[in-house]
């Protein structure tokens, strides 16, 4: 779908077994809008079906990874369009996290409000060095509610009320210190560092990432010993997995393992 200057919303680019979705409304400063946010789930959930893509990374073009919600769509509508917004919303995080492919958000500029929400919930973050984060729904009177359900499980209690509450953006250096990003690199750096990232995780063998991906959020509220019984379940079941076998045998035999995905 074109966006308000004909452009495509979302560019999709893939480089074996790598898709890179590009947000592309830089003149919105890539906002979610319903058009975008309807794209992006729709292109996760396919890439989740497939077999040939291993990784994800989510990026932005232009002047900022994401700004948040539209605005412009927020002005003056009813409720049933708010609930269907934010359910969209809502979907689009679920999505990240349900499909097998690990999702890497590649952060620069700013991610505020939803961009930081969809920051958050993405499986890794690297940030650009000048990058920051922020929710700052309560300095427009929407309180940043949707986004902190991401970012409560990114970071902790006092420091997520302490965004939630300000609206005041983080640094990025700060912001992995509180968890929230796994890598702050040179800004110059952070597209072949993202893609350096995410082709470690391609090499491995996709069945077992998804595997992984699947029991590492079923298990991460669960109380200790639940979580012990899942996943030892888990991990029997995933012992049985031909590319579980080819990759002890490889190990053992000093050799690269050859994945077929079962």
């Amino acid at each position: 779908m074109a966006n308000e200057n004909g452009q495509k919303n979302l560019i999709v680019e893939e480089e074996g077994g790598l898709v890179t979705l590009t947000m592309n409304r830089p003149e919105k400063r890539n906002a979610l809008s319903t058009a975008m946010m309807t794209e992006l789930n729709d292109a996760l959930a396919a890439i989740g079906k497939r077999t040939d893509a291993r990784a994800v990374i989510i990026a932005g073009n232009g002047p900022a990874f994401s700004a948040g919600h539209d605005l412009g769509e927020l002005k003056g509508r009813d409720l049933a369009f708010y609930r269907y917004e934010f359910e969209l919303c809502a979907q689009l995080m679920l999505t990240i996290q349900k499909i097998p492919q690990p999702v890497i958000a590649r952060v620069h500029a700013i991610a505020t409000a939803a961009g930081c929400q969809l920051a958050a919930t993405c499986d890794l973050v690297v940030a650009g060095e000048s990058a920051s984060f922020a929710t700052p729904g309560v300095r427009i009177g929407l309180f940043c509610s949707t986004p902190m359900v991401a970012l409560t499980r990114a970071v902790g209690r006092k420091h997520a009320m302490e965004m939630l509450l300000t609206g005041q953006p983080v640094k990025a250096r700060t912001a992995s210190e509180w968890g929230l990003v796994n890598r702050v690199v040179a800004d110059a750096d952070l597209v072949a560092e993202t893609r350096k990232l995410a082709m470690q995780i391609v090499e491995a063998s996709p069945l077992i990432i998804g595997i992984g991906k699947r029991a590492f959020y079923e298990q991460i509220n669960m109380d200790t010993e639940k979580a012990y019984d899942y996943t030892k379940e888990v991990m029997s079941q995933n012992a049985m997995a031909i590319d579980a076998q080819e990759g002890i045998g490889a190990f053992l035999e000093k050799r690269k393992p050859v994945w077929c995905g079962k």
